[in-house]
């Protein structure tokens, strides 16, 4: 029986991530933090690439089962399957992903998965006018792209509400006052 949570926190570029993934490591106890990013090669090559690190990375957390350390996740398989989507790269991963996401839903944790957005989509530009972001070659992020995303993201959390029952799917709108946003969060992961 699971003692530990897996929580994967995902959506578009502006959403909020990382503040969130930063509020849960530091609030919920025993919790290690991974950003990913996937692979940049956005090539048919890079199918390969991205099917074995998350493969390993499965295996990885497998051996992470029981031992009362939660994991969250800012990104994993499930933004490489959105950009395949949205033809970031050249190649499709859903069979891959399918393959991914029913390994996942089998491991032995308490797992979420959180769909971060925001209703009022204006909110994307100012966001994503940082100076800080990250621009990768294969995806210049513009907000007209974090909507396409936020559509894609959101259609995703209904597939895997839907379709794996071991996987708590929780959607969350992000552009709400930040004590607000904590809250929620800690209500859902009850911390």
């Amino acid at each position: 029986m699971a003692n530990s949570k897996l929580i994967v926190v995902e959506g578009p570029q502006g959403a909020g991530k990382t503040t969130v993934t930063d509020f849960i490591r530091h609030g919920l106890k025993y919790t290690n933090l991974y950003r990913l990013c996937g692979t940049s090669d956005s090539t048919p090559s890079g199918k390969k690439k991205a099917e074995d690190m998350y493969l390993d990375l499965l295996e990885y957390i497998k051996k992470l089962e029981n031992q009362s350390i939660n994991l969250v996740f800012d990104r994993t398989f499930f933004t490489e399957e959105i950009y395949c989507r949205l033809d970031f790269k050249e190649y499709k991963f859903t069979d891959v992903y399918e393959k991914l996401v029913e390994k996942f839903n089998n491991l032995d944790f308490d797992i979420y998965y959180i769909t971060l957005y925001l209703e009022n989509t204006d909110n994307y530009l100012k966001r994503l006018m940082r100076n800080d972001k990250a621009v990768p070659e294969y995806a210049k992020f513009t907000a007209e792209s974090s909507i396409k995303q936020q559509i894609a993201y959101l259609q995703m959390a209904d597939e895997i509400e839907k379709n794996y029952k071991n996987i708590k799917v929780f959607k969350i709108s992000n552009d709400g006052d930040e004590q607000e946003i904590k809250s929620k969060i800690k209500d859902i992961l009850k911390f």
